[in-house]
């Protein structure tokens, strides 16, 4: 489990495409100081098992094909910087939310308007995940936790901004930190909603999940 805090900023040294999977070697710092194999990390928000500390200041990762199917890291490369996050322990502060790690699904960045001090990033959101979002709720981009701003259920217009959006503001700590500080229109990004949301669903309505 995750608290969407991120920790620092990797990059990706190298990735190996497999057959039916991929492995990526992670050049990263902070993270990497009590890190052991088989630890969790989250890359951009995907929980992913360590499974080689090479000692040369990186970690390796193998990324499953079902997670290159379901996630952004479809498309990491060499030279991508990804937000990293270690697991939570028992003293650490839930400075976010619940996050675990297991990506929901893709958005879009679809535009972002930049203040003095922050910025509005507005992401189009997948139709299924639409009813776990709601404002001034959380929900994690990249692994961060963050805080919905605004929400669009979408019209019916059928131009290129009519489908549902949320809106995220982001502090200059975010934009210095995170993937969100140079991320751009058409960019995706990895989604995971809310899971209490998710509970709450198949309680209420169980036939939804029959």
């Amino acid at each position: 489990m995750f608290t969407g805090i991120i920790e620092e900023l990797g990059e990706v040294m190298q990735r190996e495409n497999l057959a039916d999977s991929a492995r990526l070697r992670v050049r990263a710092g902070t993270v990497l100081d009590d890190l052991r194999e088989g630890d969790s990390v989250a890359v951009n928000g995907v929980c992913l098992t360590v499974a080689e500390l090479p000692g040369d200041g990186s970690f390796t990762a193998d990324v499953m094909a079902e997670t290159l199917q379901r996630s952004a890291l479809t498309g990491a490369g060499t030279g991508d910087r990804v937000n990293l996050e270690r697991a939570v322990t028992a003293s650490t502060r839930l400075g976010g939310h619940i996050v675990q790690g297991h990506v929901d699904g893709v958005g879009t960045v679809l535009s972002r308007t930049s203040g003095k001090r922050w910025d509005v990033v507005r992401v189009g959101l997948p139709p299924d995940l639409s009813r776990y979002v709601v404002h001034k709720g959380s929900i994690a981009v990249d692994g961060i936790s963050l805080t919905v701003s605004g929400l669009s259920e979408g019209t019916a217009s059928g131009g290129p901004n009519s489908g549902a959006w949320f809106e995220v503001s982001l502090i200059p700590t975010t934009l210095e930190r995170t993937t969100l500080g140079f991320r751009q229109p058409g960019d995706a990004v990895n989604l995971e909603v809310d899971v209490i949301a998710k509970y709450v669903e198949r309680l209420v309505d169980p036939a939804l999940h029959s």
